[in-house]
């Protein structure tokens, strides 16, 4: 089949039809159902028990990222994977997703990555614009509660408060990991301003429900190895308008992970 070139006029088309999305009644889309969510409970609990595995030895502590993939990655290259069943993408009224990144910051170490982790009032320096605010709310050893204000641009700009359960773990000291659990995620209207306030569930655009985030490093080859999973929980997409309103969709997730992996290398390599 011969592809359609994208005119100016389907690009328009497809900005209208995005617009439509975003103000279609958010009443049907609320919340994620029990059913979505217990579906990524369950999907991140098999993703947690691979990692598990994975982070009991020094051998195979990092995902395998494709043929030649220390080269590549130590050639400046980042190498972004969509791990997503296609059997999880829309589960009850919601969308699942699951991306990995992974990247070399020459002359860093396993230290200076968990210092940049464990700082969160640095988040806003090292991971903004997307982090406006953070900060932690409680900690035990390696512990932690944090609060971060967050900003996703899309055909509008969204403010989100979200809230983590964090924890922190190493092999040795080359070794560490650290798996981030999102506990609550409200949107804000009006943020900075004296209208500031933040939305109910049936008034919210529904791109971000949960967010599971988990950090993989290793030091070797002079500098460190950094991965990172994502997965992620969004409102689904209306029948019908899969076919253009996807890629946009999926590209949210994917360009969030490559703006942190890109941040974080950045931040330890100063």
């Amino acid at each position: 089949m011969k592809k359609r070139p994208f005119t100016p006029s389907r690009k328009m088309s497809l900005l209208c039809t995005l617009l439509l999305f975003l103000d279609a009644p958010r009443a049907l889309m609320a919340e994620p159902t029990p059913a979505a969510a217990q579906a990524f409970n369950a999907y991140s609990k098999t993703v947690e028990s691979r990692l598990a595995q994975q982070h009991q030895s020094a051998n195979g502590f990092l995902a395998t990222s494709g043929p030649n993939a220390p080269t590549r990655l130590r050639n400046g290259e980042q190498i972004i994977e969509q791990l997503t069943p296609a059997t999880s993408t829309n589960i009850s009224g919601a969308l699942l997703h699951h991306w990995r990144g992974t990247a070399f910051a020459p002359g860093a170490t396993a230290a200076d990555f968990e210092r940049l982790m464990r700082d969160f009032n640095s988040y806003p320096q090292h991971f903004g614009p997307e982090v406006m605010q953070a900060r932690v709310t409680a900690q035990a050893g390696d512990h932690i509660q944090a609060w971060m204000r967050v900003r996703q641009r899309h055909v509008i700009t969204v403010v989100m408060d979200t809230t983590y359960d964090i924890n922190f773990g190493q092999l040795d000291i080359q070794h560490g990991y650290s798996i981030s659990r999102s506990t609550h995620i409200e949107e804000i209207d009006s943020p900075g301003t004296s209208n500031e306030h933040a939305l109910t569930p049936s008034e919210e655009h529904g791109f971000l429900w949960r967010l599971n985030t988990y950090w993989s490093y290793e030091e070797r080859d002079g500098g460190l190895y950094i991965q990172i999973e994502a997965v992620s929980l969004t409102r689904s997409i209306p029948a019908g308008l899969g076919w253009m309103i996807r890629p946009y969709i999926e590209s949210i997730p994917r360009e969030s992970l490559e703006f942190t992996l890109h941040s974080a290398c950045n931040a330890i390599r100063k």
